[in-house]
């Protein structure tokens, strides 16, 4: 049993059918499932050692890069009745191809000949702005000569007051010399009295006095109601210069309010002018509305709205088309923990619906139906399913992706990124890491060091 002597009966052993025997002895299936789990276990531990690309990835959608290269849908700018259609459902239109006629359901817009009227409308308001404008004029033009008239009376009054005050002072000159006149006249008659008195001269000469004194008296009266005349007359010439100021002062507010008032009609019928100028202009561009275009080359892809006769309101979507050769790209919904291990630059392999593929998302070189891609913009705010939109654009060095391709298929997607073994992978998934632990670990120990430097040369 313990095969210590050369002469084995092992072989002996084997060929007797003993219970016992085979009881205590080692099975051979046994023996072969060992080396088997054996085998096994040693190539997984091998396999553990094998390079695995780390990924990022997350289920999306084709679309275009650009927006305007997007699927959108035609609204009617007006609210009307569906009048006829030119296109039908998968054709190809170019920019500017009639696709509905609408007609009009609005009162207001009924009247076919609303547009001439509103022409005629803004040509009698134009007419009458014209009218008010000339009209201010004219009253412009009275009060300039109002002015001139006035410039001219009142020179004539300030004349009048000079003469009347020239006079005043003639008179006063003249009033002193008959006053004068008057005391001699008195003095000599006083004079002649006391003479005549004692003798000395004749009652004629006496008498000749008194008489000269009534004279002198009476001019020295007719000077004094000259002079009064003269003050009269300057008083009279001032107030005349006063009324002439205040009548063209009247005359002249009264032609100013006037053209005042004028001006603020015109400026009011200008501003009618304006609304009936800007009602016309919209009804211009409104009548361009009820003839609905293509706004770019591309193909009809579904009617909204179908029916002949059928209203539709303001904004509301009539149809949808989807532009031609649009620049295709990928829009993948990536979790958020996710978002900053990607950079714009960053590899995509991806698989698109309906495409057949055999995908090993860690060796991107050995699968088969996927197609590159690059990142070209990650979104700054997350979406409405919670995760951060990515578009991705196609790799102008890999394989062009395929022609039959459709707007809004689905796709999955694998963002690459460093090689690591594959222990490492399971090691991380297992404890939630994120994919680039190593290369994380390695930047920060690398600024620690480049930091550690910069102090120790402070």
């Amino acid at each position: 049993m313990l095969n210590i002597s050369p002469q084995s009966v092992e072989n002996q052993l084997k060929n007797q059918k003993l219970y016992s025997i085979r009881l205590v002895s080692t099975p051979r299936t046994g023996r072969i499932v060992t080396w088997w789990l054996l085998g096994i276990l040693l190539i997984l531990f091998i396999f553990m050692f094998v390079p695995w690309q780390q990924n990022v990835d997350g289920a999306g959608q084709l679309t275009a890069l650009s927006p305007e290269e997007r699927p959108q849908t035609i609204q009617s700018p007006i609210a009307g009745r569906i009048d006829k259609w030119y296109v039908k459902e998968g054709q190809y239109v170019k920019k500017g191809d009639t696709i509905v006629v609408l007609t009009e359901i609005k009162e207001k817009f009924l009247d076919p000949e609303l547009i001439p009227r509103l022409q005629q409308q803004v040509g009698a308001k134009q007419g009458v702005i014209n009218s008010t404008i000339q009209k201010a004029q004219s009253l412009s033009n009275q009060i300039s000569a109002l002015n001139s008239g006035l410039i001219l009376k009142l020179k004539q009054a300030e004349n009048k007051v000079i003469q009347s005050k020239l006079k005043v002072k003639s008179d006063s000159i003249d009033l002193v010399a008959e006053n004068t006149n008057y005391i001699i006249a008195d003095t000599q008659l006083t004079l002649g009295r006391n003479l005549f008195n004692k003798g000395f001269i004749s009652l004629i000469d006496y008498q000749r006095r008194q008489e000269k004194f009534q004279q002198v008296a009476a001019k020295l009266i007719s000077q004094e109601n000259k002079l009064l005349d003269a003050k009269n007359g300057l008083l009279n010439a001032q107030i005349e210069l006063n009324s002439i100021r205040a009548d063209y002062m009247e005359k002249t507010s009264k032609a100013d309010s006037e053209r005042n008032s004028t001006l603020a009609y015109a400026a009011e019928a200008e501003g009618d002018l304006a609304k009936l100028e800007n009602e016309y202009s919209s009804m211009l561009v409104r009548n361009t509305f009820y003839t609905i275009r293509a706004p770019q080359d591309g193909y009809i892809v579904q009617a909204v709205r179908v029916g002949l006769g059928e209203n539709i309101k303001e904004g509301e979507s009539i149809i949808t088309i989807m532009p031609s050769n649009p620049k295709l790209a990928v829009e993948v919904y990536v979790r958020a923990m996710d978002i900053p291990l990607l950079r714009p630059g960053n590899k995509v392999r991806i698989q698109f619906d309906g495409w057949p593929a055999i995908v090993f998302s860690g060796w991107p070189d050995v699968s088969v139906g996927t197609f590159g891609g690059i990142v070209n913009n990650i979104d700054a705010v997350e979406s409405k399913n919670g995760k951060f939109r990515v578009l991705v654009v196609p790799d102008p060095e890999d394989t062009p992706w395929p022609p039959q391709l459709r707007m809004g298929s689905s796709i999955y997607a694998w963002a690459m990124l460093d090689n690591v073994p594959i222990w490492f992978e399971i090691w991380r998934q297992l404890n939630g890491f994120p994919p680039n632990l190593l290369q994380e670990g390695v930047k920060k120990s690398e600024d620690k060091e480049v930091n550690s430097e910069k102090a120790e040369k402070k």
